[in-house]
C-alpha cells in the first residue's frame, strides 16, 4: 500500500498551531531574559558594582564657566542639577565647572596675551562684554539669564527722613537729597570697577543734564559729592551698611539683588529700604557670553548652548528668583520685591531706564576721572591703615610715626 496522507484540514491545524506556539515561547523566553538582566543591573547599581554616574562622567562634555560672584551660586546649583540628573547634550552628559570672578577683572584679563581658561562667561552687565570686545576679545553674547535693577538702598533710620516709601525722586534729586550736609552718609562702589556704580553715575549725569541750562556743571558737582565715599567693590560697600560707626554707610547705590541678599541675611529692623528713581532704573542684565578664543569644539559649543537653555527652564528660574534675581522679560515677582523691601508708590515694576550707550558710559567715566583727580580722592577702605596701627611692643606710637612724643620736662632726643 502506498503512504497515506493526512487530510488537508488536519495538516493545516496541527502545523499552524506548532508554528504559532514556537514564536510565543521565544518571545516569552526573551522577555524573561530581559527582565532578569534589568533586575540584575538594578541590584548591581544599588550595590555599587556598576555606576551609571561614573559611566556618564566618563563621557561627559566639560565646560568651564566663569560668573559674577553674585550670580555664581545660583549658576553652580543648576550645574549640580545637570550632573545629578544626568542632563545631556546630544547624548553626552554635561560637566559644568563654575568659578566666581569679579566682572571687571575678567574684562581686563582679555588684554593679556594668555588664552582664557574658560569657555563661558556670565558677568553682571553687558558693559563688561563690550569692554572685552574693545580689547579685541572674540566674545559673543548668546542670551541673558537674569536681570536686577540698580537702586538706592537706605537703612531704616535714613530711609524715613528721606520719605520712604511715599517720596519719589529722579536720579539727580536722589543724589542731591543724599549728599546734603545733614543727609545720610551715601556710599557707592568705584564706577571703574562696578557696573552698578557706573550705571548709576551715568544716570545721575543724564538726569542732572536734562534739567536744562547748567546741567553739565550740576552733574559734575553731584559726581564730586558722590565721590566722597567710594568703595573698591560692591561687596565691600555692602559690608559697611548699617553698623553705626562713623565710617559706615547709611545709604548705598546697589542692585535690587544685593539688597535682597542683605535683607535675607539680616532682616527685621535692619532691612534696607529701596528707592527706585522715577526716571528709570538701569539694569544689570547678566549676559551669557561664549568665549570663542578658547577654540571650543562642536560638542563644547552645543553643550554651552544646552546649559544656557537649562538656565532658563522653570526650575532654574526658581533657583535664581530664590536668590533675588528677576527673570528677563517676565513680570516682577511679588515675593521677591517684598523681600527686597520695595513698596508702592516706589516704581519698582515700571519700565527700566534705557541702557546707556557706549558714549554715555565713556562720558560718565571721563567726568568721574576728572572729579576724582581734582578732589584727590582717597578711596574708603573697610580695613584699617596698617601704618596707623600701634607699633609692635609700643602702645604710644604707630608704624608711621615711631618717635615718641617727649614728656614735658625731659630733654628732646636728637
Amino acid at each position: 500500500m502506498g503512504r497515506h496522507s493526512l487530510p488537508d484540514d488536519a495538516t493545516g491545524a496541527s502545523g499552524g498551531a506548532a508554528r504559532v506556539a514556537a514564536p510565543a515561547r521565544t518571545v516569552a523566553l526573551a522577555l524573561a531574559l530581559v527582565l532578569a538582566v534589568a533586575a540584575g543591573t538594578a541590584v548591581a547599581v544599588q550595590r555599587g558594582l556598576l555606576s551609571l554616574r561614573r559611566s556618564c562622567a566618563a563621557t561627559a562634555v566639560r565646560l568651564d564657566l566663569v560668573a559674577s560672584p553674585d550670580v555664581a551660586p545660583a549658576v553652580r546649583a543648576v550645574a549640580d542639577r545637570a550632573r545629578r540628573e544626568r542632563i545631556t547634550s546630544d547624548g553626552s552628559c554635561m560637566d559644568v565647572r563654575v568659578s566666581a570672578r569679579d566682572s571687571f577683572e575678567v574684562a581686563a584679563s582679555f588684554a593679556s596675551p594668555a588664552r582664557p581658561d574658560f569657555s563661558v562667561w556670565i558677568p553682571d552687565a553687558s558693559l563688561w562684554v563690550d569692554r572685552a570686545k574693545d580689547a579685541s576679545a572674540n566674545v559673543l553674547t548668546a542670551g541673558h539669564i537674569a536681570t536686577s535693577p540698580v537702586t538706592l538702598a537706605a537703612v531704616p533710620a535714613a530711609a524715613v527722613p528721606l520719605g520712604w516709601p511715599a517720596k519719589t525722586y529722579s536720579w539727580a534729586e536722589l543724589a542731591t537729597a543724599t549728599t546734603r550736609d545733614a543727609a545720610p552718609r551715601l556710599g557707592m562702589a568705584d564706577p571703574t570697577r562696578s557696573a552698578s556704580g557706573l550705571l548709576a553715575l551715568s544716570c545721575v549725569g543724564k538726569s542732572a543734564a536734562s534739567t536744562g541750562h547748567g546741567g553739565g556743571a550740576r552733574a559734575a558737582a553731584l559726581a564730586a559729592l558722590l565721590a566722597r565715599r567710594v568703595f573698591t567693590g560692591d561687596a565691600q560697600a555692602v559690608r559697611t551698611l548699617g553698623k553705626g560707626g562713623s565710617g559706615d554707610s547709611q545709604a548705598l547705590v546697589v542692585s535690587e539683588q544685593a539688597a535682597f541678599a542683605y535683607n535675607t541675611a539680616h532682616g527685621g529692623d535692619r532691612a534696607l529700604r529701596l528707592f527706585y528713581p522715577t526716571d528709570g532704573a538701569p539694569q544689570l542684565d547678566y549676559p551669557y557670553a561664549m568665549v570663542r578664543e578658547t577654540r571650543m569644539s562642536t560638542d563644547e559649543s552645543r553643550a554651552a548652548m544646552r546649559f544656557m537653555t537649562l538656565l532658563g527652564d522653570p526650575e532654574s528660574t526658581r533657583v535664581l528668583a530664590a536668590q533675588g534675581f528677576r527673570t528677563p522679560g517676565a513680570p516682577v515677582d511679588g515675593p521677591l520685591a517684598a523681600e527686597a523691601k520695595t513698596s508702592s508708590p516706589q516704581p519698582y515694576a515700571s519700565a527700566s531706564a534705557q541702557p546707556p550707550s557706549a558714549q554715555d558710559l565713556q562720558d560718565a567715566l571721563g567726568m568721574w576721572a576728572s572729579t576724582v583727580r581734582g578732589a584727590r580722592l582717597s578711596t574708603v577702605a573697610d580695613t584699617p591703615d596698617p601704618m596707623a596701627m600701634p607699633a609692635p611692643g609700643a602702645s604710644d606710637r604707630t608704624r608711621r610715626a615711631p618717635l615718641r612724643r617727649p614728656v614735658e620736662g625731659q630733654p628732646r632726643r636728637a
